[in-house]
This record gives structure tokens, C-alpha cells and sequence, in this order.
């Protein structure tokens, strides 16, 4: 029996719709921190003199990072719970990014990008077990709007690095203003999430640890081989689509930037809506939907032939590829309804392979062939996500299935 159908006569209450908020807040304190961030890049490569190759090794340390974050915190919510995991790992994200603005040599950023991997980590696995966890409780579709809640987060955190160079505050000024701000609402979120005993609706023990033994891997490869080709298009649009528009198409900087804020939109768009397309149709339905819809935005991205074609192409890109993400953690949920957290931790890995291997892949096709080309590629591979759809279909293991 699919789980949200299992848990449908679950009846929703007071202390469910405050999970539902406080997880959100989860969710907004990340992507604000991040793109708060990831908006100061071209100022990290200039304050510390690095190359493209140089700042491309430097970056790609990151995610490799995250990933051992985020395997520790399946190993700790397990024992624990995610919210303690999560309420340590959400100011220390905000921690992380302040420490990087203030490095004051390359020794000391690489430490601090270090540290804000790690975090990073902890974070993406615990907020989508929290995730998973309100959904759970639910019993319907939730997890696309938390998603919708990190992409406005990811808005609010480049337009706050905006403002503060707008007051010409310095790097590490601006980090410390995104970073005190993101602190403070990653404090007050952790009040309000699920605990331990309530990320699972009554699960007895045994029944805990016979789950917890028998996740199945078979089905956890494939939805995140799905969620990889999704990072890897994401690469290609993150980190080329201003390059393309400002080199190939010969527009200025300020039409450059309007193809990551199309993109963008359209993702929080989709994610606003995805809750009700995945209760009407079906999570298998949408993904693969998506992926055709992602890859076909992708093509026009490649043959467009003025700024404003490429960016309707970024902006359906976006729309398309913006459920295989929540669809991703929601279908890994459902295959551990003890809550252990485990299917979700092992799910979010392929997160940062996709992006180093989207980062390596496109930026050496780019190189080696041209910019169209490295929005061909992602396109063609946006393919694999439509025939991989149908693993999206899971099932919560039985107890007595050999993992």
C-alpha cells in the first residue's frame, strides 16, 4: 500500500500544521543562506585572485563535503532524530557562510567552505526528513511546497546580497547580515519540529528495526540517478546561463542575470502547484512529464538565437524540472516509514554527485565544443529522468524483505 494512502484517514491538527510551518522555516533559512552565498562568488574569485580552473577545484570541494554531512546525519538522526540534527546544522550553515566572508586568506576560506559543506549536509538530509516526516503525517502531498519555500528563500537570499551592495557593505558585512538573519529563524523553526517519536505515526519498535534493515537499494539507485540528471541540467543553467547569453547571444550583463531569475521563478511556480499535481496524477506521472518538458526547455536554450528566446528556454527548463527534486525524498520517504531517515540521507548523495559531475561535464563541453552544446548535452540526458519515472512508483518495504 502506497504510505500517504496508508496514513489518509490520519486526521491533521494543530501541532501537524505547526510542524508544517516550522519545517518550512527549515527549508527558507537554506536557500536564503545558500544563494546568499553562491551570489558571492565572482567576489571570492576576485578578493582571493583564484582562476576559473582554480575557483572550479575550490567550489567542487563543497559538495564532496556535503556528502560525508550528509551521510553523518543519517547516521546521527537515526539514533537521534533529525530535528536535534537539524537545529545544530541550520545556525551552523548561517555560521559557515558569515566565516567565509571573512576569511582573510585562501587557507582560511578553504577551512570555512569546509565547514559550510559539511553544514550544508546535515541540513539538506535532516530538513528532508522533517519533510517527509510532516508529509508522512499529512497523509497527501506536501513535500513540493517546503521546496517552493527554499527556492523563495533562494530569491530573498540574492536579492539581499543585491541590497547590501547597493549600501557598498563589504563581503564579509554582507555574509554576516544574511547569516545573523538566517540564525535567528533557524532557532526559532527548530521550536516547532517533529520529534523523534512523531516522524513516524506509530511505528512500534520492532516493526522499526525490521524496516530500518530492509530499505531497499535497488529503488533508491534509480530515483537518485533521476535526481543526479536533474543536478546536472541545474549545473549547466547555474553556472553557464549568463555566460551563454552574455558571450553567445551578445547581450549585457543585466539581460545576462535574467536567465537564472527565469529559471528560478518558474522552479518556485512548479513547486507552488506541485502538491495538487501529484494528488491529481501521480508522482510518476510528473517526473516524467517534467523531465520531457526539462529537456525540451534545454533545446531551446541551444538553438535560440536571441537573449529573450534563451531565456523563455531557462524559464521552461525550470518549470519542468522543478518536482524531481521533492519527488526525489518523497518517493525515498516512502520506502522508510519508521522514519530512520536513512533512505532520505542515502537519496540526497546523488544530489552532489549530480553537481560534480554537472560541473565537470558541462564546463569541459563547453570548453571543448561550445556553450550551445553544453545545454545539448543535459538535454539529451534529461531523457534518462522520463524512462527512470516509474521507480518514482514506491512501495513501503515489507519487514520480511531481504534488503
Amino acid at each position: 500500500m502506497d504510505q500517504l494512502s496508508a496514513t489518509a484517514s490520519y486526521e491533521v491538527g494543530p501541532r501537524d500544521r505547526r510542524a508544517r510551518i516550522a519545517v518550512a522555516g527549515a527549508y527558507l533559512v537554506q536557500g536564503f543562506c545558500f544563494a546568499g552565498l553562491l551570489t558571492q562568488v565572482a567576489t571570492l574569485q576576485r578578493k582571493f585572485g583564484f582562476d576559473d580552473t582554480q575557483l572550479s577545484l575550490v567550489l567542487l570541494a563543497v559538495p564532496v563535503v556535503s556528502g560525508v554531512g550528509s551521510v553523518v546525519a543519517g547516521l546521527l538522526s537515526t539514533r537521534f532524530g533529525s530535528s536535534p540534527v537539524l537545529r545544530v546544522g541550520g545556525p551552523g550553515v548561517a555560521l559557515a557562510i558569515a566565516l567565509t566572508g571573512f576569511a582573510a586568506e585562501r587557507w582560511h576560506l578553504y577551512l570555512a567552505l569546509v565547514f559550510v559543506g559539511f553544514m550544508l549536509g546535515l541540513v539538506d538530509a535532516t530538513m528532508n526528513m522533517q519533510g517527509v516526516g510532516v508529509e508522512r503525517r499529512y497523509g497527501r502531498p506536501v513535500l513540493n511546497s517546503f521546496h517552493a519555500v527554499w527556492s523563495a528563500g533562494a530569491i530573498l537570499g540574492a536579492l539581499a546580497t543585491s541590497g547590501t551592495a547597493r549600501l557598498h557593505l563589504s563581503i564579509g558585512e554582507s555574509l554576516a547580515t544574511v547569516a545573523v538573519i538566517g540564525a535567528i529563524l533557524a532557532v526559532i523553526a527548530g521550536r516547532g519540529q517533529l520529534r523523534r517519536s512523531e516522524e513516524a505515526l506509530e511505528t512500534p519498535a520492532a516493526t522499526q528495526a525490521a524496516v530500518e534493515a530492509n530499505i531497499p537499494w535497488r529503488p533508491i539507485v534509480l530515483i537518485g540517478i533521476a535526481m543526479m540528471l536533474m543536478f546536472i541540467a541545474d549545473s549547466a543553467v547555474s553556472n553557464w546561463s549568463s555566460v551563454f547569453i552574455e558571450k553567445a547571444l551578445h547581450a549585457g550583463t543585466s539581460v545576462a542575470a535574467l536567465g537564472l531569475a527565469a529559471y528560478q521563478t518558474t522552479m518556485l511556480l512548479g513547486r507552488t502547484a506541485g502538491d495538487r499535481l501529484v494528488s491529481r496524477f501521480s508522482p510518476t506521472a510528473v517526473v516524467s512529464v517534467g523531465g520531457v518538458v526539462g529537456g525540451l526547455g534545454l533545446i531551446l536554450v541551444a538553438v535560440s538565437s536571441t537573449p529573450a528566446l534563451s531565456i523563455a528556454g531557462f524559464a521552461v527548463v525550470g518549470l519542468g524540472l522543478s518536482l524531481v527534486v521533492p519527488q526525489s525524498f518523497s518517493a525515498a520517504g516512502r520506502l522508510d516509514p519508521a522514519g530512520t531517515g536513512i533512505a532520505i540521507a542515502r537519496v540526497n548523495l546523488f544530489n552532489y554527485v549530480g553537481f560534480i559531475v554537472g560541473a565537470g561535464l558541462i564546463g569541459a563541453v563547453a570548453e571543448s565544443l561550445s556553450l550551445r552544446w553544453a545545454f545539448v548535452i543535459p538535454a539529451v540526458l534529461a531523457a534518462g529522468i522520463v524512462v527512470l519515472a516509474p521507480a518514482f512508483r514506491t512501495h513501503t518495504p515489507p519487514a520480511d524483505v531481504a534488503n
